[in-house]
């Protein structure tokens, strides 16, 4: 595939910052004979980065996410609730969404996918992201499973996942998510 899709069986060790923790271990899966892993793609973090933290709006939300302090619960929630909205509002450049159809097109227009977030920093000894982005089953048609990624990359951004990198220092803009279709 591509620097934006990845195939299940493509992913090793060196990918975990482009694909995440669910996109490495299903690739690691995938390589086993006795275990059937359905069929689909990694849509990496550079197509998260390409389409979301190039934009200047984008970039100015996260520069007033880095001046809050966790006890602003309000100002976190009305700006994280814009931040999810800017997101699953913006196009996804026609290239990387082609090739996602074209993948969905390969597998099966009719079937239902699951569109799962796959976070590149799950768990590290000081910090826990595991179960902080959404996932969604039983998602078909090819629109309906192009809005469910851009849910996913939203929910890097919800009110409990900002909280937390906060609490943790974590730099906003150093996260990126990683969504499988399968």
């Amino acid at each position: 595939m591509t620097a934006y899709l990845l195939s299940f069986q493509e992913p090793d060790h060196s990918n975990l910052q482009e694909v995440g923790g669910k996109g490495l271990n299903l690739g690691k899966l995938s390589q086993i004979d006795e275990v059937h892993v359905p069929d689909g793609c990694c849509v990496t973090t550079e197509a998260y980065e390409r389409t979301v933290m190039n934009r200047p709006a984008f970039r100015s939300y996260l520069d007033q996410l880095s001046q809050l302090d966790i006890e602003d619960h309000e100002t976190i929630k009305e700006l994280t609730e814009k931040i999810r909205n800017f997101i699953e509002n913006i196009e996804i450049p026609a290239d990387i969404e082609k090739e996602i159809i074209d993948v969905i097109c390969n597998l099966g227009i009719e079937q239902y996918y699951a569109v799962r977030s796959s976070a590149t920093a799950e768990d590290l000894p000081h910090a826990s992201f595991a179960g902080q982005q959404d996932s969604f089953l039983n998602i078909t048609g090819k629109e309906n499973i192009l809005c469910h990624v851009s849910k996913c990359w939203a929910s890097l951004f919800t009110e409990r996942a900002v909280m937390y990198r906060i609490k943790h220092g974590f730099d906003h803009r150093k996260v990126a998510l990683s969504v499988i279709v399968q």
